[in-house]
């Protein structure tokens, strides 16, 4: 898809229908003219990838590694939410919008505290979302005590709503398990 086939007012017609057919505020519409040259390097390369996670410490260093490694592919544009800068008053039209226009939804899950766990209800529940989504799982099972580095109870890191989207995942082959970095980065290399 080329920028110039996106419009603010085609951003301006789907985030009313998101709203449940609420008008956008000025302030928005203003958000949205913004976001129209922000989004140009998802509509020029020929693969754009929509990194989510946590961004807590460190969790935000390995959603940046990820980033990176798909970064360093050909003619591919990889970003994290809060790389779209435009003063968004509404995150979950600013999500729905990326969302749409990126090729390939990757999350990095590595808990059930925080994070993106509202967008990972929407993985489930919006098929156009489900299709594109690929997650990479953390693991704790060979994990050493010592290395863990975020405050995660190892017996019961995920809920069962999470745990559900995973098995879904993993029947569509677009599940990825790791336990260290080195272990992510090889789970990067098994997105398209």
């Amino acid at each position: 898809m080329s920028e110039e086939s996106v419009t603010v007012e085609d951003l301006a017609d789907r985030a009313e229908a998101y709203l449940h057919e609420t008008s956008i505020t000025p302030e928005e519409y203003e958000a949205l003219k913004q976001s129209v040259a922000e989004l140009s390097p998802i509509f020029s390369a020929d693969r754009a990838y929509f990194v989510l996670g946590s961004y807590g410490q460190p969790e935000i260093r390995r959603l940046q590694l990820v980033k990176d490694r798909l970064n360093r592919r050909v003619d591919t544009y990889a970003f994290l939410m809060v790389d779209v800068r435009s003063e968004w008053t509404n995150t979950y039209l600013k999500f729905r919008l990326l969302a749409d226009y990126t090729d390939y939804i990757v999350g990095v899950a590595e808990h059930a505290q925080g994070g993106f766990l509202v967008e990972q209800g929407y993985f489930t529940a919006l098929e156009e979302y489900f299709g594109k989504t690929h997650v990479c799982q953390r693991e704790y099972d060979d994990l050493n005590l010592d290395d863990l580095d975020t405050g995660v109870d190892i017996e019961n890191p995920y809920s069962g709503m999470q745990t559900a989207i995973f098995e879904m995942l993993e029947e569509s082959g677009r599940l990825y398990r790791w336990t260290t970095e080195d272990d992510l980065i090889k789970c990067v290399e098994n997105i398209p």
